[in-house]
């Protein structure tokens, strides 16, 4: 049988799709079998160059190892066995198909105008080892929300989805709508909701949500002050802020 060399890249942290293919590959397999969440290969670097890897001495110490492989996705390892070259991979939930942004779901009002504002200011001065960039779906009044529209798929790869949860009575329509996609298609803790207080608020959150995922604000000075740490805190999974 045909040998046909895979690439495969090691993911010590989080790293877009689009970066991992521009470096070198780490290590080159040949598929044995797949299954829908496993697949067994051979690698064919040397088994020496294997062993002095990053990546073979974590494995060795019993931490998580994580490879995105060529046409196949991202897997976890689960068994080496060096003397026959095999590797059995576990599917991972890895999350190299997300990309830098943010994105943020607002209404016309004054409100999303200081989140959008405090977001901006975050992505400004906050240093970080990948360029994040702030996205929001366009506003139309004639033209509805499609479901195979581009800037959906860029919610359901964003970081995070942010929205604006202001109002006295109910959501804006759009931020309801983008909102349920969002809880539909996103993990948990990759979602943020933004309200600023009103004396005359009546209507809570229709949704339960962890107080970790909710910032209340009153004016602009306290929601830059608290938006940076929780920001902060919500990235910490893709360690973009390490010194």
């Amino acid at each position: 049988m045909a040998i046909i060399a895979l690439r495969a890249w090691y993911l010590p942290q989080y790293e877009p799709l689009e970066h991992i293919e521009q470096r070198p590959h780490d290590l080159r397999l040949n598929k044995s079998s797949l299954l829908k969440t496993a697949l067994r290969a051979d690698f064919l670097d040397d088994l020496e160059t294997v062993q002095r890897s990053e990546w073979f001495q974590r494995y060795r110490l019993g931490e998580t190892v994580e490879f995105y492989i060529e046409g196949s996705g991202s897997y976890t390892i689960a068994n080496i066995d060096v003397l026959s070259h095999e590797i059995y991979f576990i599917k991972s939930d890895r999350l190299s198909y997300l990309e830098p942004t943010l994105f943020f779901s607002g209404a016309d009002s004054p409100s999303s105008d200081e989140i959008r504002t405090a977001l901006k200011d975050f992505i400004n001065h906050t240093p970080s080892r990948l360029a994040l960039e702030l996205v929001e779906s366009p506003r139309s009044a004639s033209a509805p929300l499609r479901l195979e529209s581009p800037f959906i798929t860029q919610l359901r790869r964003s970081l995070l989805f942010i929205a604006d949860g202001s109002g006295n009575e109910h959501l804006s329509p759009m931020v309801a709508l983008e909102l349920g996609y969002a809880l539909a298609s996103k993990r948990r803790n990759q979602i943020l909701i933004i309200q600023q207080e009103h004396p005359d608020q009546r209507a809570p959150l229709p949704i339960e949500i962890p107080s970790r995922q909710r910032l209340i604000y009153s004016h602009s000075q306290e929601l830059s002050k608290k938006l940076t740490p929780l920001l902060q805190t919500l990235l910490e999974p893709f360690e973009l802020f390490r010194q």
